[in-house]
């Protein structure tokens, strides 16, 4: 849990032109509100509480007399409230003199991953004449934003994933090929667990996954094999492997990555043809960063999007690209930051420097998909990939 950091917050807020960040919480709905402020995600919250970080000044609390203590942590003068009209009229006062306020709030829903504070309290405010705006480019300066350290835990995890996915790779031959002759039995969720296990071993934590699938298994991008529901990997397949997972302590970021390949063959006309439209698209959004950075210019995630989406829809395969083009990574795998999204969601969050973000293309055709995923880090001037790229497909 880390402390919040008013004097930014508030060069943010002048910087931006709004008058205040408002928080606001009920039953933990906000956890974003919670990490930025530094409080404890666990406390006990059966009422509403408010908290103003005004441009410049003092910042003002309102809670519950029952739970009065619930804000003593944060710096700021504190106002009371037992009845609805007394909350009512106490947040009139606490926000007098502040027009626009941000809020976890996105117009239309559409960055609905800081769509925390509901639609009633919005009217009210609205209705007391407050113009209330998305905090959206603000939690991604202070939620998605790396320090130098969380870099380096990024840097460790990547070079124990490329690492283990490499030896994987040569795995799968040993076990379907083993030295006494007869033919091997493997199954996705084996190979699950051992990609499991290697990571196990190097300290890494990581949400449900990795993901192995062959054939018309790898056209569903959010497949997950089990023990009981899952498919042999035989001679022949076609195979794709998304392997993500961060070190197991506190604050570090994940390496998210994923491969595609043959076994005990060489490609098809019709995979290298998928495979190098993949790539095609995936290097279309590196360059568009790359360039966008090294220019001081900014980019928003939609247009990273466009970039590698172009690319695909060129070869008059965009039907088969049915996901945004890569997604913020941080202490979460999914980030609070910017994604590269022009489909799900138009994201107009800019890439920010020290963030993290997969760049992930993919098209999946009834019978196989292919999906190249990197991760890129960013700094002023600068942007680039993190690991290893695959230029070709792996043969097994």
């Amino acid at each position: 849990m880390t402390s919040m950091n008013l004097e930014a917050i508030q060069a943010a807020l002048r910087e931006a032109g709004i008058d205040g960040w408002l928080f606001y919480d009920h039953h933990h709905r906000d956890p974003i509100g919670e990490r930025i402020l530094g409080l404890d995600e666990k406390a006990h919250v059966t009422r509403r509480w408010y908290y103003l970080v005004p441009a410049a000044g003092e910042p003002r609390k309102l809670v519950h007399r029952i739970e009065q203590g619930r804000l003593d942590a944060l710096p700021g003068t504190k106002g009371l409230y037992s009845s609805w009209q007394e909350l009512a009229g106490g947040l009139e006062a606490m926000l007098g003199g502040a027009h626009r306020i941000a809020m976890q709030y996105s117009p239309n829903n559409a960055i609905m991953y800081v769509s925390m504070v509901d639609a009633g309290t919005v009217e009210f405010l609205r209705g007391i004449g407050k113009h209330i705006v998305s905090s959206a480019d603000l939690v991604s300066q202070f939620e998605a934003v790396l320090s130098e350290q969380q870099k380096a835990t990024h840097a460790t995890a990547q070079r124990a994933i490329d690492a283990i996915l490499a030896e994987g790779w040569l795995e799968l031959g040993r076990r379907l090929r083993p030295p006494q002759g007869s033919a091997g039995r493997v199954t996705e969720f084996d190979h699950v667990a051992w990609l499991s296990e290697a990571m196990r071993r190097e300290g890494l934590v990581w949400e449900n996954g990795p993901n192995v699938s062959v054939n018309a298994n790898t056209s569903d991008s959010h497949y997950e094999p089990t023990a009981e529901h899952c498919r042999p990997i035989r001679e022949g397949d076609f195979i794709l492997i998304d392997i993500w997972g961060r070190l197991d302590q506190p604050d570090s970021v994940f390496y998210d990555i994923t491969w595609t390949g043959v076994i005990g063959r060489e490609p098809t006309e019709r995979e290298q043809q998928v495979f190098r439209t993949v790539c095609k698209a995936r290097d279309a959004a590196i360059t568009a960063v790359e360039a966008a950075f090294a220019e001081g210019r900014p980019i928003c995630g939609y247009e990273a999007d466009d970039a590698a989406r172009n690319v695909i829809q060129a070869a008059h395969l965009g039907e088969y690209f049915t996901h945004r083009t890569g997604h913020n990574i941080a202490r979460e795998i999914h980030g609070p930051g910017a994604h590269l999204d022009n489909l799900e969601t138009h994201d107009e969050r800019r890439l920010l420097a020290d963030t993290c973000f997969s760049v992930e293309p993919g098209i999946y055709l009834p019978e196989f998909g292919v999906r190249s995923e990197v991760n890129m880090m960013t700094a002023p001037g600068k942007a680039w990939v993190t690991g290893r790229i695959q230029k070709e497909l792996v043969r097994v």
